[in-house]
């Protein structure tokens, strides 16, 4: 006899991006086995919402003999008389998606060079090309042939490829923290330094966002804030500082210049927005503000980035840097600024060129689903502070059109498409004339619905008007490649096998 125990816990959950933060409330439905019970040794995921929502995990008890992995590819059984946890892909209102097309607005605009700010002339001066290329000994090695797809295999000679690097000289590293396992973008954030003092504050890293910005005596906020009375060096400028996503998120005030620090590396007179009044979505614990990483072209402030700023007062030993995003882990992602972390990567490094120094915009040459191409012909964006892969609705149907059973998702909008779960779709994308593989492990995303067979696609279309042109690539695609952002040899982004493919 099976015996049914519902059990639903729900929970008020905080999201938060740069852009927009929203509350939802996440179940959990628990299926016990009367056969299991005596010796059932019960399991919590430790859980939050992000977002894109809040992703309902249904903890599903199987007997033994049928255990699915609650963060693996839900293709394999394990002879094991213990619990796991099938989840379940939720998303609720005023998802990522709703921050998206806010954080996007002007990307039309920006990507045909309207509304920009001239980046400083030093940010192309020659001189970076060799500051990188001392980095680097191999910098044109191809990846094409390399297995994302079972293979865990590693050459002895897969980091051979660099040259080693002094950590000492004009590096620094960040721990980035994905707040917990699974979690549907609660960016990486880590602690970041400021005033004279180096008061520590948690700020997401994007490199999709240009500014910095941190709450400075906000009343509304709830946040930790920056204590300017504590630094003899701080300076307000009373400009107006403002960011606001059509009247639906906001963070104004004005723009003041301190030092800002991240481990050994130091700017003076860093300009950031000293936030004093915020919407309510921007509230919420552990991020306090945003560190923008992409090019200063398009800047609210108008004024060079920390990073752009580390590269022109000499600072790094290289001007780029390089993250690491682990996969099913809430802590040890790294940002590395002026480096290269050779731990993290298990193949050569393959570099492509940057055709839009605004975001960091590499040419989308199409994908490749199931061994048939999709053309795409568009800008794709590399930003860390989006969870998946975004594009147009016809690119979406085209892609899962190559797809054996998939279509559109029964329990999701327009745009979310699902497939079987049994089935291990491979898929890679064609940037800038190289494929890079896309792991299975990050495509699939959760059942489409409590019982279906069938789960939730990392590819998803969004509106084709606001899509034109453009591809988004997030954290789902930078799990399996370790990735650099160098602005030299006129701006390229690098991207090695991560290491997370051999674990």
């Amino acid at each position: 006899m099976l015996l049914l125990v519902l059990i639903r816990i729900p929970c008020q959950c905080v999201l938060k991006t740069c852009f927009a933060f929203s509350s939802h409330r996440v179940s959990f439905t628990f299926t016990f086995s009367s056969t299991m019970l005596p010796h059932l040794p019960l399991s919590f995921l430790f859980l939050t919402a992000g977002t894109l929502g809040s992703p309902m995990y249904d903890m599903v008890f199987y007997p033994p003999m049928y255990v699915r992995d609650p963060f693996g590819t839900f293709n394999y059984t394990q002879d094991l008389v213990t619990s796991a946890v099938v989840p379940v892909f939720d998303v609720q209102p005023m998802t990522e998606i709703d921050a998206l097309q806010l954080k996007y607005q002007n990307a039309l605009n920006f990507l045909t060079g309207k509304n920009l700010v001239a980046l400083p002339d030093a940010l192309s001066d020659p001189g970076l090309d060799v500051l990188s290329d001392a980095a680097f000994t191999d910098t044109t090695s191809d990846l094409s042939g390399y297995v994302l797809f079972g293979s865990t295999t590693i050459s002895p000679q897969a980091n051979m490829s660099f040259s080693a690097m002094d950590a000492a000289a004009q590096t620094a590293t960040d721990p980035l923290t994905n707040k917990i396992q699974r979690t549907i973008n609660v960016p990486f954030y880590g602690p970041l330094g400021f005033g004279k003092k180096s008061q520590q504050l948690s700020v997401a890293f994007d490199t999709g966002f240009a500014d910095l910005w941190i709450p400075v005596g906000c009343s509304d906020c709830v946040n930790p804030q920056y204590d300017t009375a504590v630094s003899s060096t701080y300076r307000n400028t009373g400009s107006l500082f403002s960011i606001n996503y059509e009247g639906l998120s906001y963070a104004q005030g004005t723009l003041a210049y301190d030092t800002i620090s991240m481990g050994g590396l130091k700017v003076n007179n860093q300009y950031f927005g000293a936030v004093t009044d915020v919407s309510s979505n921007f509230n919420t614990d552990p991020i306090s503000g945003c560190l923008g990483l992409g090019f200063s072209s398009i800047a609210t402030s108008g004024k060079p980035t920390f990073f752009e700023n580390l590269i022109m007062q000499e600072k790094v030993k290289a001007p780029f840097f390089s993250v690491h995003l682990t996969r099913g882990k809430a802590i040890g992602s790294k940002i590395t600024l002026g480096g290269y972390d050779m731990s993290k990567a298990v193949g050569p490094l393959t570099w492509v060129s940057v055709i839009s120094k605004t975001y960091w915009t590499v040419h989308f040459d199409g994908a490749v689903v199931e061994g048939n191409y999709v053309s795409g012909d568009v800008d794709a964006v590399i930003d860390t502070g989006s969870s998946f892969i975004y594009v147009s609705q016809a690119l979406a149907y085209s892609i899962y059109a190559n797809i054996l059973g998939a279509g559109p998702a029964a329990n999701y909008s327009s745009g979310f498409y699902s497939f079987p779960c049994d089935s291990n779709p491979t898929i890679s994308f064609s940037l800038g004339g190289h494929d890079f593989g896309l792991s299975i492990q990050d495509f699939k995303l959760g059942q489409d619905g409590y019982g279906s067979t069938n789960c939730i696609g990392g590819i998803i279309g969004l509106d084709d008007a606001f899509m034109e042109g453009i591809v988004i690539i997030g954290n789902e695609f930078m799990r399996s490649w370790y990735s650099v952002f160098d602005y030299s040899h006129g701006g390229r982004v690098g991207f090695a096998p991560s290491i997370n493919n051999a674990q």
